[in-house]
């Protein structure tokens, strides 16, 4: 339990950037099973817009540092792949 005022501000502010970084998580979880939905009812120009949204979405969250940037990075990097494979079909 914190005693100090600023022990207690410190939890105050945790508990902020915890609802703010869950949520922006979840929103890119979300904007994912979008994109996966696109690619397997196959439509590539969907499923190429859906990923132009969930990188955008990755990057500003990565540039907030909820997550790190190569992670980020990575997972753009999974998600190319899948639409790359998509295309080439």
């Amino acid at each position: 339990m914190a005693h100090s005022l600023s022990a207690k501000k410190r939890v105050r502010q945790n508990e902020k950037r915890r609802a703010i970084n869950r949520a922006r998580k979840s929103q890119i979880k979300t904007q994912i099973k979008h994109f996966e939905a696109a690619l397997s009812s196959g439509d590539t120009e969907a499923a190429s817009e859906q990923y132009r949204l969930v990188a955008r979405k990755l990057d500003k969250t990565a540039a907030t540092s909820t997550m790190h940037k190569k992670t980020a990075a990575r997972k753009k990097s999974q998600l190319a792949k899948k639409l790359n494979s998509l295309n080439t079909k």
